[in-house]
């Protein structure tokens, strides 16, 4: 790292005691640099043209070197460094390219400016020589899925190894891993060809549950059907059967009614008549009356001006007085 040069020819005064407190102590007078002071008076010592420190140094030290080497900065931030691809091959043979990219930081700055001559460089070889150890273990398939498994290991390695170096390291990532162009191929070939069989497996169902939904469609459909056809037939037999018992129970009424008002003969008469009116409806070509109405001179004329204008015979005849009415049609 470059130092900024200071080229002042005054020296950095030295902080002392104030009069007033050093009289009552015994203390040194010179309180000494702070660590700011120190770095600017180094500064402005290296810079010095004409160096009689060099020459009036008793043992001959090159005072300005010393100084020089000593005052290396470093930063104790976090650092990334991202190492250029390496070539790795697997258990099964196959050589890929593999970048890592080392996340560190500095615990011991004097570990790290003396412990190594080159950290960054340390670091990077025993990044690739690790990496090659660990896929050297596993196939092809292994190192595209077990990314957090080789971190893991390298990074447990290279902190255990760097503590020397005063040096942590926090994690390491693998940022790229190339396989081969051949591998690449025939890896999007294998992926295409999983993609096509997903693809026919998709449709095939797709058809499948098309056909199911047809099916179960028309069969809700049918169901459906029969079910309007039978709550149609029942609806149609009860109302039927509805009217069938208001009919009967109309008719119970009408016969309750009369039986309760104790009808006389001729009542009982005209409602004879009115069943013969119905009985005589143009269809029937021959009608034979009981000879008890036969008797009953007014029902006579009654029941001839009802029929007279049908095609009906209702001669009484003698012989069958005692007997039934019988209808040929």
């Amino acid at each position: 790292m470059a130092v900024k040069r200071n080229m002042s020819p005054n020296k950095c005064p030295m902080p002392v005691q104030d009069p007033e407190v050093r009289r009552n102590n015994f203390e040194e007078v010179a309180l000494g640099y702070t660590y700011e002071m120190a770095v600017e008076e180094a500064k402005r010592c290296l810079n010095c043209p004409k160096k009689p420190c060099r020459s009036a140094c008793p043992v001959a030290i090159d005072i300005p070197a010393f100084i020089e080497r000593v005052a290396k900065r470093v930063s104790l931030k976090e650092q990334v460094v991202d190492f250029p691809p390496q070539p790795v091959i697997t258990r099964d043979n196959v050589t890929m390219q593999i970048d890592t990219v080392v996340y560190f930081y500095i615990t011991d700055p004097k570990l790290y400016a003396y412990g190594v001559e080159n950290p960054i460089a340390a670091i990077e070889n025993l990044t690739a020589t690790t990496l090659r150890n660990i896929i050297g273990d596993l196939e092809l398939d292994n190192t595209l899925t077990s990314r957090d498994v080789i971190n893991t290991k390298i990074q447990v390695i290279l902190d255990e190894a760097t503590d020397a170096w005063g040096i942590k390291v926090k994690r390491v990532e693998l940022k790229n891993i190339l396989p081969p162009r051949e591998i690449q191929a025939a890896m999007e070939k294998q992926m295409k060809a999983e993609r096509e069989r997903r693809a026919k497996i998709l449709d095939a169902e797709g058809d499948k549950r098309s056909q199911i939904l047809v099916s179960e469609g028309l069969k809700e459909s049918a169901i459906l059907k029969a079910d309007a056809i039978k709550e149609s037939k029942i609806r149609e037999a009860q109302g039927e059967a509805e009217a069938i018992m208001t009919v009967q129970k109309a008719y119970a009424d009408s016969l309750k009614m009369l039986n309760e008002a104790s009808p006389t003969d001729k009542v009982i008469a005209l409602k004879s008549l009115e069943a013969f009116e119905k009985a005589a409806d143009g269809r029937a070509t021959k009608i034979i009356i009981p000879s008890e109405i036969q008797s009953m001179a007014t029902l006579a004329a009654t029941l001839k001006e009802m029929v007279s204008d049908k095609n009906i015979d209702i001669s009484p005849k003698p012989e069958q007085q005692d007997q039934t009415t019988e209808t040929n049609s």
